[in-house]
């Protein structure tokens, strides 16, 4: 939804037996936002991409969340995300990993 990718240019691998969850450290909550936001639930997926060349597309909603895209190595996320959410990245990842396929 947030790289302006369709159906057509990918394949869905997999995705995480249900919800992954973490919370937020009392400094990163917005008390001020309504309803308080403490953490959040997440569902990962694996997809392949059909074609190298499509194009990404970070503006297919009101406030973009992306800016740009670079690939990485399977294990990058986990390791470089703010530490609070390394456990769930790490836990989707492990998950995620046995249904990846090679070219």
């Amino acid at each position: 939804e947030e790289t302006g990718l369709h159906q057509e240019h990918v394949q869905l691998l997999g995705s995480t037996p249900g919800w992954l969850r973490y919370q937020l450290p009392r400094r990163f909550q917005r008390s001020e936002s309504k309803p308080l936001c403490i953490g959040q639930k997440q569902v990962w997926f694996l997809l392949k991409l059909h074609d190298d060349n499509v194009q990404f597309n970070f503006e297919t909603t009101g406030e973009p969340e992306f800016r740009d895209f670079r690939w990485v190595d399977f294990w990058y996320p986990a390791d470089n995300v703010i530490r609070f959410k390394r456990r769930v990245y790490r836990q989707a990842l492990t998950l995620l990993e046995p249904m990846m396929v090679e070219d």
